[in-house]
């Protein structure tokens, strides 16, 4: 199971939100072929075929759990984790 794959698992078991890191997040939604665009602290992140748009920031090293929740919320809906 590569690192990618255990952390997907960890984000859809809602496991803890607060200890996801924001740089291995950000690695996972561009490899599930999503576009960032930075706007001071915001990390946006659109993919076509999607209607919601990502917005994350930064809390200290890891990602803030309920940005996490709604990123969660997203994968599950779209079933976005079976394509990595």
């Amino acid at each position: 199971m590569t690192r990618r794959e255990r952390l997907l698992e960890r984000i859809l078991a809602g496991r803890s939100d607060a200890a996801v890191r924001f740089d291995e997040l950000r690695r996972l939604l561009l490899a599930l072929g999503f576009e960032e665009r930075i706007r001071g602290s915001h990390h946006l992140f659109v993919k076509s075929g999607i209607v919601e748009r990502i917005n994350l920031q930064r809390d200290g090293s890891h990602v803030k759990p309920y940005q996490l929740r709604q990123v969660r919320a997203i994968i599950a809906k779209y079933k976005l984790g079976w394509t990595v």
